[in-house]
């Protein structure tokens, strides 16, 4: 027995001197990875969630521009009513499978007078089919909608009150600076007035790539479900930009959110207000994005003869580097600036040719030539030499196409589209809006009669 535990003990012993003679000069150490792999970002309407503020660490007390801001912001309550098909209910039950269907929607706005006009964004407000302001002592109204700008993401409202409102005052927004204390006054996830700071963290923020230009002012305050189209204040009280967006990798606050600035939107109400659209102003050129990728500020690609920028001497080449003595980086800083003009505003345009400064006064001008992407194609209005020649009471001139269809029939330059689908058209607008809204998918056809610059008429279907 002795002898059977002396051989086991010996075997124990073997095997576990051969099993760290392995682990130790044989067997290859096994390495564990992890390895995060991030999302890109994303942009998106106003989505965060709190962040915590560290009070101690504010060098500024805050209250007053709090208590001048707070009554100033509103709830808005978006009520949509859509008619819904359900198959189902038409075979099996007794209707005709189509009911109503209600979406209700929340956000925030800004009382900017004391009878009553209140800003918002386009998207807290769009398809709604009735509007409700709550204001921040609990009164309600109903609210009409006056505009909106569907490209600065900016609408207008009215209420109706028998008692003066307290109102929100513009600021400057090219005077804030980058560093500079703001902050949000919204009402995020139905809760009243919440205030929220931080600081101005950029500007001339462009969201979309140069297709879609904004010049948003961007601040690490935060923004949360219900704030869009609230407030974002300086130290005064006095409103510097509409709380509009996020960015964000998931849907939650990691510290960006974006607001239109004051100027942008103070010219889009006073257009609304005014004209009943936004009045665009261009200098009259188009940028050459091709070759300024190592250039601090706009190099010129071509230019309108008939604009403000041929007669005020500007060329091909040169390089905007200033709007009156405003720094512009890149274009969507000159596109915030041109944004918060009208047409016929003079501007002093600061250039550099051949590394000389230049600065010319040019006067800005009205949209001339509209675009439609979705048909691939570029108009402008018929002059009077046009309606002359060719006996015309209006049309829509073709700048270029890169429309397959046209470009297989050499449809182009100078051809002038007189109807679509059997309606006159006068302005180029006019056909843009109808191109646009026409889907290949649908079963609508696409009649479009063009007179070609000898004067034969020509006739098309899509």
């Amino acid at each position: 027995m002795k002898r059977v535990l002396g051989i086991l003990t010996i075997a124990f012993l073997g095997g576990v001197s051969s099993l760290g003679v392995y682990k130790l000069f044989v067997e290859k150490p096994q390495v564990i990875v992890e390895k995060t792999v991030e999302p890109a970002l994303s942009t998106m309407n106003a989505n965060y969630t709190p962040t915590v503020l560290n009070t101690s660490s504010v060098p500024t007390n805050f209250t007053e521009a709090a208590e001048r801001t707070v009554n100033t912001v509103v709830h808005v309550k978006n009520t949509a009513v859509k008619e819904v098909y359900n198959p189902f209910e038409e075979f099996f039950g007794t209707g005709n499978g189509k009911r109503k269907q209600e979406r209700v929607g929340t956000g925030s706005g800004v009382i900017i007078s004391s009878d009553g006009y209140i800003v918002t964004n386009n998207h807290v407000i769009d398809g709604a089919t009735d509007l409700e302001v709550t204001l921040n002592n609990k009164k309600k109204y109903k609210a009409q909608l006056v505009g909106a700008d569907t490209k600065n993401d900016i609408a207008l409202l009215k209420i109706d009150s028998n008692i003066e409102l307290p109102y929100i005052t513009f600021a400057n927004s090219d005077n804030t600076k980058i560093g500079e204390w703001v902050l949000a006054v919204g009402n995020p996830y139905n809760l009243n007035s919440t205030v929220t700071a931080g600081i101005v963290s950029a500007k001339g923020r462009d969201l979309q790539g140069n297709t879609n230009i904004d010049a948003f002012i961007q601040t690490d305050a935060a923004v949360n479900p219900g704030n869009s189209g609230g407030a974002l204040v300086n130290t005064r009280g006095e409103l510097v930009g509409i709380n509009t967006a996020i960015s964000s990798r998931t849907g939650s606050f990691i510290g960006y959110s974006f607001a239109v600035p004051s100027n942008i939107t103070k010219k889009i109400i006073d257009d609304l207000l005014e004209f009943g659209n936004v009045q665009e102003a261009l200098i009259g050129f188009r940028p050459d994005f091709e070759n300024s990728e190592e250039i601090e500020g706009v190099k010129i690609g071509s230019i309108d003869e008939e604009s403000g920028a041929f007669k005020a001497g500007l060329k091909e080449g040169d390089v905007i580097t200033k709007v009156n003595n405003i720094k512009i980086s890149k274009f969507s800083d000159l596109k915030g600036q041109l944004t918060a003009k009208r047409p016929g505003d003079y501007v002093n345009l600061t250039v550099s040719r051949d590394n000389n400064e230049l600065v010319k006064k040019v006067r800005l001008s009205k949209r001339s030539t509209y675009i439609s992407n979705n048909f691939g194609i570029e108009l402008k209005d018929i002059n009077d030499s046009d309606k002359k020649k060719y006996k015309l009471e209006g049309g829509a001139k073709i700048i270029r196409t890169n429309r397959r269809e046209f470009v297989y029939y050499k449809v182009g330059k100078d051809y002038i589209i007189t109807k679509i689908n059997g309606k006159s058209i006068f302005k180029a607008k006019e056909a843009i809006d109808i191109l646009d809204s026409f889907s290949p998918r649908s079963n609508e056809r696409l009649d479009i009669e063009i007179l070609s610059p000898e004067g034969e008429l020509q006739r098309y279907r899509f």
